[in-house]
């Protein structure tokens, strides 16, 4: 929003934001109409439907984050999720992103269909990187082997084709993570197609409304798997109390987009950067304040879900 008393189109200093939605504030004024429709908040009914059982008198002094997934450590359970050309927000895109994504200690997926050379976004990142193909790609192995070689941890494989899923998990020799999990059966075609993890998301026109979003759908996937492979979850996360929610109804980390998009689109890698340590730092506040010091103490006893 444009405040009264101020300039047109004035960029606020970095340090002066407080939250995500007033770095997408930022991003607004930085790219055109159609831009900031990619970017513009999605519904959030799901996430008001869920509120936080506080606690009090515990000691959450020694508060972590940490995780590990996937043979790998993390910071903590914020994955930045998949965006192609990233170009289109910020003229370094993805070598933006993977600068702040670092400085952030965090971890970014990187889309097949990126911007710039897949080894000059990976060179670029600390914690490491994973990366998110199409299975309808003819040579969807084939890019999947190259970014394993290139360094990449994960790959992320979107849509539930079990033929061509069965394959890539032969064709590569690191986990592969099935994206775009929308039921049980999802869950269950992709485990039996070798799928190392799930990750709950769904794509649907910008804007619709009266639908189930992923975290609504998560808990009966999570229910089902019984931990047989981690549990993921993707889509309008943009708070650090949507990541807790997130996390308290199963998922093993949530992925993140919007939120360091728009970082990127307004200040570049220090926009990313800033983004994520809010999440992060805000991820840890309303821990605190449910009384969990650490993820392993998490569970649905810390929300409530209300059916209005």
């Amino acid at each position: 929003m444009q405040v009264a008393t101020e300039p047109a189109g004035r960029i606020a200093p970095l340090a002066e934001l407080l939250n995500t939605y007033e770095i997408g504030d930022m991003a607004r004024r930085k790219v055109d109409a159609a831009t900031w429709a990619l970017l513009a908040p999605a519904d959030r009914a799901a996430f008001d439907r869920i509120t936080f059982r506080p606690r009090m008198m515990v000691n959450t002094t020694g508060m972590d984050l940490s995780l590990e997934l996937f043979g790998e450590k993390h910071f903590a359970p914020l994955i930045i999720g998949p965006v192609s050309q990233q170009k289109r927000f910020h003229p370094q895109g993805e070598l933006e992103m993977a600068r702040g994504v670092a400085a952030a200690k965090a971890t970014m997926v990187i889309s097949a269909d990126s911007s710039f050379p897949l080894e000059q976004i990976v060179a670029l990142t600390k914690a490491g990187a994973w990366f998110q193909v199409d299975l309808a790609s003819a040579n969807a192995a084939a890019s999947a082997r190259t970014a394993v070689a290139a360094g990449c941890k994960v790959v992320c494989a979107t849509g539930t084709n079990s033929k061509a899923l069965a394959a890539l998990v032969k064709a590569v020799s690191g986990p592969v993570v099935a994206k775009g999990i929308v039921s049980v059966a999802d869950a269950e075609t992709a485990l039996g197609a070798g799928a190392q993890g799930l990750i709950v998301s769904a794509w649907t026109t910008r804007g619709t409304t009266g639908k189930n979003e992923p975290i609504e759908l998560l808990p009966a996937i999570v229910d089902a798997v019984k931990g047989r492979v981690p549990v993921l979850v993707d889509g309008g996360f943009r708070r650090g109390s949507d990541v807790l929610k997130g996390l308290a109804l199963g998922a093993r980390a949530v992925l993140v987009a919007r939120a360091p998009v728009c970082g990127l689109a307004g200040y570049g890698a220090a926009g990313v950067q800033r983004a994520m340590e809010i999440l992060q730092t805000d991820l840890a506040r309303d821990m605190a304040g449910c009384g969990k010091a650490n993820l392993a103490a998490l569970g649905r006893d810390t929300v409530r879900v209300h059916r209005f």
